[in-house]
């Protein structure tokens, strides 16, 4: 019962840190609590119920390994997709190395362990301690990423911010039709009176023939909407170039400061955090993704939000460092 209680308050926090700012990842960290917690207060009162119960969560714990090896089969085959469909890159080969390391890193730690020498056991040690921690950060991550994707808009905005990817011989290829065509939807169910300002945004990178924003803006007019209703940002190389020139054009075409960004799914909590960090007036949405691509989309995304808070993840693993040097002094102690 007391899980379940810690399970409710938890839940009241996160609703209530989620409406008073949504692009918050703290969000997260309270809402895969508030889950846990409300999952040991089920099993415990199902125990208390039915105490066969309590054999199956040991199943589930048992299986931990093979589900370890079935997630590592399936990167690795979505990594070999990739490779398949999008080319070599190191963002594309997210999924396939993750994989990899799940298979490898544990037998890694269990030939350590048997090594039985004291710096190869802190070492073990300290690879376990490193990789549930980022494994829990990544499961806040995704959680709230998921969260965060189906939450609606709550205001009209003045302008419609549509962020640019790579643009192939001209032309807008299907993962950036899919955020244009999110923010036709977007635009065109303005309440009447309050059309929003388009802005596709977009720079243009050496392996393009034109800048992704101008490209973005013709498909966006030859979609029907009205030239004079949209302006093309053809400057910005990064997302947070994007939201900030973009913010400035809505300001000098004296538009509001409300702004709804369109990205793909797998993007919009990144944006959103960086949108909050610059002090934006914004709500990010997400436009559909082929599911191949997803995995490694989302890895490379977490990848990015580690980049970004480095520091803080640092002073966070600092502890384990300390812990598995006491265990290396015990281990030396106990073999004198």
């Amino acid at each position: 019962m007391t899980s379940l209680i810690f399970a409710v308050i938890l839940g009241c926090v996160y609703c209530y840190l989620r409406w008073k700012d949504r692009r918050m990842l703290r969000n997260g960290i309270v809402l895969v609590a508030a889950c846990w917690f409300a999952l040991l207060g089920v099993a415990e009162i199902l125990a208390q119920w039915f105490p066969w119960t309590s054999w199956i969560a040991l199943g589930f714990v048992a299986l931990t390994p093979l589900a370890v090896l079935v997630l590592a089969g399936f990167l690795i085959a979505n990594g070999v997709t990739m490779l398949r469909h999008e080319g070599r890159s190191l963002g594309n080969l997210l999924s396939l190395v993750t994989g990899v390391a799940l298979l490898v890193l544990p037998l890694l730690a269990v030939l350590l362990v048997l090594s039985m020498n004291p710096l190869a056991i802190g070492l073990a040690a300290l690879l376990f301690f490193l990789c549930s921690y980022f494994g829990v950060v990544f499961v806040v991550f995704l959680a709230y990423a998921l969260a965060y994707g189906r939450m609606k808009q709550r205001t009209d905005p003045d302008a419609v911010v549509v962020l640019g990817s790579q643009i192939i011989n001209g032309k807008v290829p299907p993962l950036l039709q899919s955020r244009l065509d999110k923010g036709l939807d977007i635009y065109q169910g303005a309440p009447i009176g309050a059309t929003p300002l388009l802005i596709p945004s977009g720079g243009q990178g050496p392996d393009e023939s034109v800048a992704e924003g101008v490209a973005m803006a013709r498909y966006l007019v030859d979609a029907g909407v009205p030239a004079h209703d949209v302006v093309a940002e053809d400057k910005a190389v990064n997302t947070a170039q994007n939201l900030q020139f973009s913010a400035a054009l809505a300001r000098d075409h004296s538009r509001g400061d409300a702004l709804v960004v369109v990205t793909n799914n797998y993007h919009v909590l990144r944006a959103a955090l960086l949108s909050r960090k610059l002090g934006l007036d914004a709500e990010v949405v997400g436009s559909p993704t082929a599911r191949y691509f997803l995995p490694s989309a989302f890895l490379r995304e977490f990848a990015a939000i580690l980049v970004e808070h480095k520091t803080l993840h640092a002073i966070m693993c600092l502890p384990f460092l300390g812990i598995t040097g006491l265990l290396v002094i015990g281990v030396l102690a106990a073999s004198h």
